[in-house]
């Protein structure tokens, strides 16, 4: 006990030391070395929410050295809260925010940043990244490594594109597209938990197999015949009444298509499943200690094959955002390797709903941002921001922000009276 409680004050104090270490540099860079010279403008208004304040001008200069004091004085208090043995969380957040603010007062010198829009862009793109990394969950808390998010996302976005444009209706589509998932579970739940495959090889194996499948289906059948399989519609936005008025919040989280707040559901529901109901406890049982569980009745590889087929319905609706809930049409490899950041997202959440929820939504927003910033002219290399995610998951495996580890059954096959 006391070597895991040094483990955890250890990690702890890597964490404070980091952030102490980022604003200082911050407040450094952006405030005194390579000051703005000019003015930045945040634009808080997308549509017809309440205003409570249309646009802000701050001095680029004055507005990085503020923010990176914010940062300077919560790093201060994580300081004070690692000695005093409390919780840094909130610290270390409100530090990062100044950090990023800082960041984007500086960069973004002389230019309009439309901040509610970035925001509200990063949620819609980390949308097929969530609902890959709940089915990653469900899988891995089972003990099954599933590698096959991406092919699971593709799958599932050709079928909802496809059969959306055959009968021009998106809930057609929304409907479809869970089944396709779940096919593409149902040979990762075949092979990995029946025939014991090694679990990591397959997810690739079964993710080439999708992508050469939707590309060749692309290349006969959508391209030469666009008008009828490849013209899917989409979901119109639907505001929730009042809430959708909340000034920022608003156009972000209650002005969007069913295929978003599916995505809140589903966040939820998993979260509650997993940790208030026999079905979660016995999951992570399964996923833990699966001889364990087998002595008290449990089915393990029962379990475990209805958990994957369920986690592929879950990155079914994902695969549906990609054609009726944003796009309209299928397009080759379209998901760009949304599956494997998805996995990043799990790893960096801690296999929990709630951290990989917060992971998904950090990358897309680090995805917008970097358009964002392409869009009104910053010069700051793309490659540099599409290399969050990754280094990000880097990062969390390496222990910097306190302890990762899988289930400690995941990827390992179970056979009663055999070797596990």
């Amino acid at each position: 006990m006391k070597k895991i409680r040094s483990n955890v004050q250890k990690r702890r104090l890597q964490g404070v030391i980091i952030i102490s270490l980022l604003s200082s540099l911050s407040f450094l860079y952006f405030g005194l070395l390579k000051p703005g010279k000019d003015v930045t403008t945040f634009g808080f208004v997308l549509n017809n929410e309440w205003v409570i304040i249309k646009e802000w001008i701050i001095a680029s200069q004055t507005g990085a050295r503020i923010f990176s004091a914010i940062s300077l004085v919560a790093s201060a208090l994580a300081i004070f809260a690692y000695k005093k043995e409390r919780t840094i969380v909130f610290p270390v957040a409100i530090a990062s925010f100044g950090i990023l603010m800082s960041f984007l007062t500086w960069i973004a010198s002389g230019k309009f940043i439309p901040f509610t829009g970035l925001l509200q862009g990063g949620l819609l793109l980390s949308i097929p990244l969530i609902f890959g990394s709940m089915s990653g969950l469900v899988c891995e808390r089972s003990g099954v490594i599933n590698i096959a998010i991406e092919g699971q996302l593709l799958a599932s976005a050709f079928v909802s594109g496809v059969v959306a444009s055959v009968t021009q209706q998106a809930w057609w589509g929304l409907l479809a597209a869970p089944f396709a998932g779940a096919a593409i579970s149902y040979l990762l739940a075949t092979f990995a938990i029946k025939f014991s495959v090694d679990q990591v090889i397959l997810g690739f194996v079964i993710n080439v197999l999708v992508i050469g499948l939707t590309d060749f289906l692309y290349k006969k059948l959508l391209i030469p015949h666009q008008n009828t399989w490849n013209s899917p519609p989409t979901f119109e936005v639907i505001p929730i009444p009042i809430l959708s008025k909340i000034p920022v919040l608003g156009p972000i989280f209650f002005t969007q298509s069913i295929v978003v707040y599916l995505m809140f559901a589903i966040v939820a529901g998993v979260t509650f499943a997993l940790y208030k109901t026999k079905w979660g406890l016995r999951t992570r049982a399964v996923g833990e200690h699966p001889t364990a569980a087998d002595t008290v009745g449990i089915d393990v590889n029962k379990l475990r094959f209805r958990n994957v087929m369920i986690a592929g319905f879950i990155a079914g609706v994902g695969g549906a955002f990609y054609t009726v809930g944003s796009v309209g049409a299928f397009g080759k490899e379209m998901t760009a390797g949304a599956g494997f950041i998805a996995l990043a997202a799990l790893i960096f959440g801690k296999w929990s709903p709630i951290g990989a929820l917060f992971a998904a939504l950090l990358f897309g927003f680090a995805t917008n941002l970097q358009s964002t910033l392409s869009i009104i002219g910053v010069a700051i290399p793309s490659e540099f921001m599409l290399m969050v995610p990754y280094i990000a998951t880097i990062i969390a495996v390496t222990g910097l922000v306190g302890r990762v580890r899988a289930p400690a059954a995941d990827g390992i096959p179970y056979s009663r009276g055999g070797s596990h």
